[in-house]
């Protein structure tokens, strides 16, 4: 494996000289990688500024150095002092003034003086301080009167719900919504729909009948097999996983076409979530996101779901 070591070579340099030791054509790698010729050209002339952006830049070059063998995050790393470059800055220099002799009563005087007007000066700042920290205890003394305000107003709310609930009678209470099996999406139902599909006092036969109807008509538990097909819209990059195995990573183009097959669940990850249209099983699932947003999207046979990135852990809470 091949080190960019100390950034002595440029990026294109290092690149394009691995492409033609290994007697490579630049369409033949633009073809495996499903990246356009032109922005493989572009990087080894070091034109970034040509490239859709600079995420689409730090993708494009790990895939073009992991194809090469080379190392990748060395190649990286130069290519973020590029983009990023780190500021520069200045020192002022200092100029020389002809400034004017100055002449300076006794010390004697001066003495005096700073004698006279110490206390004097002193009184007003002393005074400031005092004024503030009243100020301060003030405001807090009335943030904690208004927060055990609140709290006893929340318990005493949280506690007449806890009792109205608990004294409803179970027939008076509305029955809850029914669930969608396809996308796991509630439907709300108004409360006259729910006493016409639930009667207030049916017979041990007829609930047992309505029982036995509502298992046979519900979706089996049981995952069956996924068929994915991903068709970009815009530049995408795509990464699809199936049954936990990477089915294949790459930058789709306008009009292009992947599908991926899984026995269980297939979870796809997308650069550009508003550049492509998601097919599962023949139906189309709709947008998943806006354009320029990465997304992760979690596909069985019964629907999807989109899957929340993970939250960054609290720098300012000392217990962790």
């Amino acid at each position: 494996m091949i080190v960019l070591a100390g950034f002595m070579n440029s990026i294109g340099d290092t690149l394009r000289a691995e492409r033609v030791r290994r007697h490579l054509d630049i369409q033949d790698i633009a073809r495996e990688l499903k990246i356009p010729a032109k922005f493989l050209d572009a990087i080894e002339k070091e034109q970034f500024d040509k490239l859709p952006a600079a995420v689409f830049a730090r993708s494009f070059v790990r895939q073009y150095a992991r194809y090469l063998g080379l190392h990748e995050e060395d190649l990286i790393d130069a290519l973020h002092h590029i983009l990023e470059p780190p500021p520069s800055f200045t020192e002022p220099t200092a100029e020389k003034l002809d400034a004017p002799a100055i002449q300076v009563d006794r010390m004697a005087e001066w003495e005096s003086v700073g004698e006279r007007r110490s206390w004097s000066s002193s009184l007003p700042a002393l005074a400031l301080v005092v004024v503030a920290m009243l100020a301060c205890s003030g405001v807090y003394a009335w943030w904690q009167r208004n927060r055990h305000t609140a709290s006893a107003h929340e318990q005493s709310v949280a506690t007449g719900q806890e009792a109205s609930a608990a004294s409803t009678p179970l027939a008076a209470r509305p029955a809850p919504p029914p669930v969608s099996a396809e996308h796991g999406v509630t439907e709300p139902v108004s409360a006259g729909q729910a006493n016409q599909k639930a009667p207030a006092n049916p017979p041990a036969a007829e609930a047992a009948k309505a029982a036995g109807a509502a298992a046979a008509e519900a979706p089996a538990a049981t995952p069956g097999p996924v068929h994915v097909q991903v068709t970009a819209s815009a530049l995408v990059w795509v990464s699809a996983k199936a049954d936990d195995k990477t089915a294949f990573t790459g930058t789709l183009e306008p009009s292009q076409s992947r599908t991926v097959d899984a026995q269980h669940t297939v979870v796809l990850r997308l650069g550009n979530a508003g550049g492509a249209e998601i097919l599962l099983n023949g139906k189309s699932i709709g947008p998943v996101g806006p354009s320029g947003q990465p997304r992760t999207i979690q596909l069985t046979s019964g629907g999807f779901q989109i899957v929340a990135p993970p939250k960054p852990p609290d720098l300012l809470d000392p217990l962790r």
